[in-house]
């Protein structure tokens, strides 16, 4: 482990605006999504209801925000330019949210050392030794950063009162499949046999992350079961857990303007997916798995109601119970694929981010 070296090159004429682009953009989401529901209601004049569900007036709201700022859905973008918006996107809507403490730091990855951030949360400045979550964050395994997630990483700590360390792993076209998965092993099998070099508690470790992050944390799990590691716990925020079966929720949502959209989903896969017959493996889609490592660790699935990974979650949520795997579920059928980074706008999705930290939380106490 050592310190990141930090710099910083003089911003360009470009870059400045780009900054003053995305500072507009971010206060007028935040003005209209602190509006009253029934303002934000006339505005949007006639609610969204699908599958039984009606979407949440915030999202619906922020959703017709993206619409006029011409902000793509994810992955549709050639792949800088798509990187460049997960990165945008992600700060608009998670604000600058507290931490307790933040260090950043170099983990041993499977080909060499990764980027990382420790967040600490307030209630564990000085305690000694605390629980800790490794965090993965999501992006179709393609996209995303330790910036992409660093609102939803401080308002996890804070709110969870776990420390958190989040891992810059090595993304596709890059590093195709199974690259990911070895360097997020790899990463978590540092943290077990260096504990101590971040106050964590080798009883109180977890794994857990977002979309492509949730899989991710789904494949360290069952890696660190196999290996005989300790882990107490894994947090799946709407995992990608099938990538050769297309579920009822794909076919409902990944069309209608949800922030995931089939083309841009399809092109993620591809990327990571350099050979296609790979799609089928145990560690390429766990949801094709029929078996499972003695000890796996519980797990809390999370899924949204208007995302079209939702079915695929669920359905692993209850692979795992059918093969006697502790786990606990919880849908939130008002909201859309990426909510959980929604922490810095808005009233609705924050209150449910918080909620899943104190799953977290309890988990591992």
């Amino acid at each position: 482990m050592s310190l990141a070296p930090t710099s910083a090159a003089p911003p360009t004429r470009a870059m400045a605006a780009h900054a003053a682009r995305t500072a507009v953009e971010t206060a007028l989401a935040r003005a209209a999504m602190v509006l009253p529901e029934r303002a934000q209601r006339a505005l949007l004049r006639r609610p969204v209801v699908l599958d039984g569900q009606r979407l949440s007036t915030e999202m619906q709201m922020m959703l017709a925000l993206q619409r006029l700022a011409r902000q793509p859905e994810l992955g549709v973008l050639p792949l800088p330019q798509s990187r460049e918006v997960v990165v945008r996107q992600g700060r608009m809507v998670a604000g600058r949210q507290p931490i307790g403490a933040l260090r950043e730091l170099t983990v041993d990855g499977a080909g060499g050392p990764l980027a990382a951030r420790l967040y600490i949360p307030s209630s564990r400045l000085g305690a000694d030794p605390v629980p800790t979550l490794l965090f993965l964050h999501g992006g179709g395994m393609c996209l995303g950063d330790l910036d992409s997630h660093d609102g939803a990483c401080r308002h996890l700590a804070e709110r969870s009162g776990v420390q958190v360390l989040s891992v810059d792993y090595p993304l596709a076209p890059e590093h195709p499949f199974p690259a990911p998965v070895e360097e997020c092993f790899a990463a978590y099998r540092w943290l077990v046999e260096n504990a101590h070099a971040v106050n964590a508690d080798p009883e109180r470790l977890a794994v857990g992350g977002d979309s492509a992050g949730g899989y991710l944390a789904a494949t360290t799990a069952i890696r660190a079961a196999e290996a005989g590691l300790p882990m107490a716990f894994q947090l799946l925020v709407y995992p990608c857990t099938d990538f050769v079966n297309r579920s009822r929720s794909k076919e409902l949502f990944d069309g209608g303007g949800f922030y995931l959209s089939r083309e841009g989903m399809d092109r993620l896969t591809d990327w990571y997916f350099a050979d296609p017959a790979t799609r089928a493996d145990p560690l390429g889609s766990v949801l094709l798995r029929d078996a499972f490592p003695e000890g796996l660790a519980p797990a809390h699935v999370v899924t949204a109601g208007f995302d079209p990974l939702r079915d695929e979650g669920e359905a692993y949520a209850d692979l795992l119970a059918a093969h006697g795997v502790p786990v606990t579920r919880k849908r939130y059928p008002s909201m859309i694929h990426g909510f959980f980074n929604v922490v810095g706008v808005g009233r609705e999705a924050r209150a449910h981010s918080a909620e899943i930290a104190g799953v977290l939380g309890r988990a591992l106490p």
